[in-house]
C-alpha cells in the first residue's frame, strides 16, 4: 500500500478537482482503485503504487486544465485518465489554450482534446484541411468558429458553408415552399453553429449581404471561390466526381476544410464515398492536410464516446 500527497497551492481549485458531489474524483477513484480525500490544501492518495502514481498523473494534469482557465467536466476528467492511461500525461499540456473564437455570448471556443488542437493548428498552417471522424469531436464547429475568426479579421471577404443533400436513411417526402426552404432541414446543423458564433441578428445581415452563404453542394458547380473560407460537411456521402468538382473550386487567398465520419456513409451501396477516394489521393500533396479523430476526442455526452467506440470493435470483429 502506497500514499502520496499533492499540495494544491489554490483553494479555489479544490471544488473544480472533486466535481460537484465528487463526481470527478470518483471517477478516478474508480478507475483506479484508489482511496482519494483531501486535507487542509492536500490531496492524498492511497492504493498500490502503479494506481497512486497514475492518480497523480491525472490530478496533476487537471490541475494544468484549471491554471489555464478552463473548466473541468467529466469529459475533460475521462480524457486526461485516457492520456495518462497511453503514458502521454505531458501531452495534455499541449492542448492549445489559444483561444479560436469568442461566441456571441461571450464565450471562448478552444480545442479541447490533443486531436482538436492539432486539427485547429492543421487549419491554420494548410489551405485545404480534412477533418475525419466520429460524430461530437468538433471537426465542424471548429471549423465554423475559424472561419468567423478571419471573416471578422478581414482575412477573407466571405464564409461558405455547404454539404451534400442526402438523405440519412430515410425518405423526407414532398417539403413546401422555395428551393432554400427546401434544403434548410440539410443545412440546419451550419445555421447552429454561426448562430453560435455570430448571433442571429449578424448572421442574418452577413447573409443578406452575401457575406455568408450556406448552400447544398450542387450549388458550388461552375463556380471560383476566391478570397473565401469554404466548409465542405458531411462530405463521407459525396460521390468522388463530386468531391473533385469541389475541390477544383478554390480559388486565390481561400481556405477549404472538408468534414465527415466514414462510418455515417449514406450513399446508396453502389456509390463510393468522396471523402474516403479523397484522403487516399491527396494524402502526400503539401499544403492538404488530414487530420483523423478517434472516439477519445468526442466532446459530447460519454454516452457517444461509449457507443462510437462500440461500434468501432463491432465493424473490427465483422473483418474477420
Amino acid at each position: 500500500m502506497t500514499e502520496k500527497t499533492i499540495i494544491v497551492s489554490d483553494m479555489s481549485y479544490m471544488h473544480s478537482i472533486f466535481g460537484d458531489f465528487d463526481e470527478n474524483i470518483n471517477i478516478i477513484q474508480k478507475e483506479y482503485k484508489v482511496s482519494v480525500y483531501s486535507r487542509q490544501g492536500e490531496i492524498r492518495i492511497r492504493g498500490d503504487e502503479q494506481s497512486v502514481d497514475r492518480t497523480v498523473d491525472v490530478i496533476n494534469s487537471l490541475i494544468g486544465i484549471i491554471e489555464k482557465g478552463e473548466q473541468l467536466t467529466v469529459q475533460s476528467v475521462r480524457y486526461a485518465i485516457s492520456m495518462v492511461n497511453e503514458g502521454k500525461s505531458d501531452e495534455i499540456q499541449q492542448i492549445s489554450d489559444n483561444c479560436v473564437c469568442v461566441s456571441h455570448t461571450g464565450k471562448p471556443i478552444k480545442p479541447k482534446t490533443l486531436g482538436q488542437s492539432k486539427y485547429v493548428d492543421s487549419i491554420r498552417k494548410n489551405t485545404i484541411v480534412f477533418g475525419v471522424g466520429p460524430a461530437g469531436t468538433g471537426k465542424t464547429y471548429l471549423a465554423v468558429a475559424l472561419a468567423v475568426r478571419a471573416f471578422k479579421a478581414h482575412e477573407v471577404q466571405r464564409i461558405i458553408l455547404t454539404r451534400p443533400a442526402v438523405e440519412a436513411g430515410e425518405k423526407l417526402g414532398f417539403l413546401p415552399g422555395d428551393l432554400q426552404n427546401k434544403v434548410d432541414p440539410y443545412l440546419r446543423p451550419l445555421y447552429d453553429a454561426l448562430f453560435d458564433m455570430m448571433g442571429s441578428e449578424a448572421f442574418q445581415r452577413n447573409m443578406e449581404r452575401g457575406c455568408i452563404e450556406v448552400a447544398p453542394l450542387a450549388y458550388m458547380r461552375g463556380r471560383t471561390l476566391d478570397d473565401s473560407f469554404i466548409i465542405l460537411d458531411e462530405a463521407q456521402n459525396t460521390t468522388p466526381e463530386q468531391m473533385k468538382m469541389f475541390l477544383t473550386r478554390l480559388g486565390f487567398n481561400s481556405k477549404m476544410v472538408i468534414t465527415g465520419d466514414v462510418t455515417q456513409i449514406d450513399l446508396p451501396d453502389s456509390k463510393r464515398s468522396g471523402l474516403v477516394e479523397a484522403t487516399k489521393i491527396l494524402k502526400n500533396i503539401d499544403g492538404i492536410a488530414i487530420n483523423r479523430f478517434s472516439e477519445k476526442d468526442v466532446v459530447r455526452h460519454k454516452l457517444v464516446q461509449d457507443i462510437v467506440k462500440a461500434y468501432e470493435q463491432y465493424n473490427e470483429r465483422k473483418k474477420y
